[in-house]
């Protein structure tokens, strides 16, 4: 028999091993969430999203007005003996977890008013740097059935870089585009995983307590990696991480501890259709499309020096001067400068503000713009 020793030289060589190993992806790893992710290989993921125990502390059965007992969260993964078990359990996977992701990487964590505080200061205290607090706003939370508390609609997730120089991902104009244009707040109004989306037991009751509504897993997977990108979820569940993130040309890593649950997940990621074309996946960047001066329209005859511009109620107006800049009743300079000195503003986006006559409408300038860049994109073809 090899000595005590021996046999932990062994598993530490065997750990460094897979450290070193390429990585693999698209898998299920089945057991404890610190000691897998402590054999990846450092700075090898590019998104994690984690769903980790709320430690509800729950203290007996709950019961509706009729009696009827509220299936809740009482499963044995989500006890803890005092808040200090907990906060060692916290700081032992997101230890773990801070290793794997790249510099460049990001971490989603949801929770309740439970734990959420108490993993924000841990989040805090290991030199994550948090991005945002994303309230998630549940269209039909469940109902206060003691009438003692307020209802609990919602749930928070902190978004957090790997530490405050991290170069993160975050896809804006994706963002924005998923909200009619408008920029993407930071409450989410979306309903909680029911109907045909939940997964059930042989028995027909709910597989997992708290599963996840795709929905959630979209926005934020959409949000903050890229196709082809790395998104692990060390609490994987029914794997509504690893659906999502295969539906949008990701590659995913699941951890989970419950053979039921991973059965689950298997089913379910085998139903799940990658999107064909990554074309379809990708959002251009406006601010990593060519910076395009005014006075490119101007020299290329799109405008002519002398036109009239009007913002698009048509109380301000500027003429197009040769040189490129506007000159109103009271100002001159460029598009941007003149935007903001007709509007007594800080600041101003010419391009958008400034509109010409297009028959019988008012079109903003920049149509003229998207113009010239769509001729520079054919000329570098």
């Amino acid at each position: 028999m090899p000595s005590t020793k021996a046999a932990r030289a062994s598993a530490a060589a065997q750990a460094a091993a897979l450290q070193t190993a390429p990585l693999q992806t698209n898998v299920i790893h089945q057991g404890d969430c610190v000691e897998i992710l402590n054999r990846l290989p450092a700075g090898s993921v590019d998104l994690v999203f984690a769903d980790p125990p709320y430690n509800l502390q729950l203290g007996g059965e709950l019961h509706r007005p009729d009696n009827s007992r509220v299936d809740g969260v009482d499963d044995a993964w989500d006890r803890f003996a005092d808040f200090k078990a907990y906060d060692d359990f916290t700081r032992s996977w997101l230890s773990a977890v801070q290793r794997v992701l790249k510099d460049s990487g990001s971490l989603w964590v949801i929770g309740s008013y439970h734990n959420i505080f108490r993993v924000g200061a841990i989040l805090q205290d290991l030199g994550y740097w948090v991005l945002n607090d994303v309230m998630w706003r549940k269209s039909n939370p469940m109902p206060n059935f003691r009438g003692t508390r307020f209802t609990n609609a919602h749930e928070t997730m902190i978004w957090c870089a790997k530490d405050k120089d991290a170069r993160y991902t975050f896809n804006y104009d994706a963002m924005k585009n998923l909200n009619e244009g408008l920029q993407m707040r930071s409450d989410w109004t979306l309903p909680l995983c029911t109907g045909e989306e939940r997964l059930k037991n042989g028995g027909g009751d709910k597989l997992h307590p708290t599963q996840k509504p795709e929905s959630l897993l979209y926005r934020v997977i959409m949000a903050s990696s890229n196709p082809g990108d790395v998104v692990l979820d060390p609490f994987f569940g029914t794997g509504t991480t690893g659906a999502v993130a295969k539906t949008l040309g990701r590659n995913y890593i699941g951890i989970e501890r419950d053979a039921d649950y991973i059965a689950g997940a298997k089913r379910r990621l085998a139903k799940a259709k990658p999107v064909s074309d990554e074309k379809l996946l990708l959002t251009p960047s406006k601010r990593n499309e060519p910076r395009i001066p005014f006075g490119s329209v101007v020299e290329r005859g799109l405008l002519s020096p002398g036109t009239v511009l009007c913002d698009s109620s048509g109380r301000h107006t500027a003429k197009v001067r040769a040189d490129g800049t506007l000159i109103s009743s009271d100002h001159r300079g460029s598009i941007h400068q003149v935007g903001a000195a007709v509007m007594g503003a800080p600041a101003c986006n010419g391009w958008t503000f400034w509109h010409m006559k297009m028959g019988a409408n008012l079109v903003a300038i920049d149509v003229l713009r998207q113009k010239v860049r769509a001729e520079l994109g054919e000329a570098l073809q």
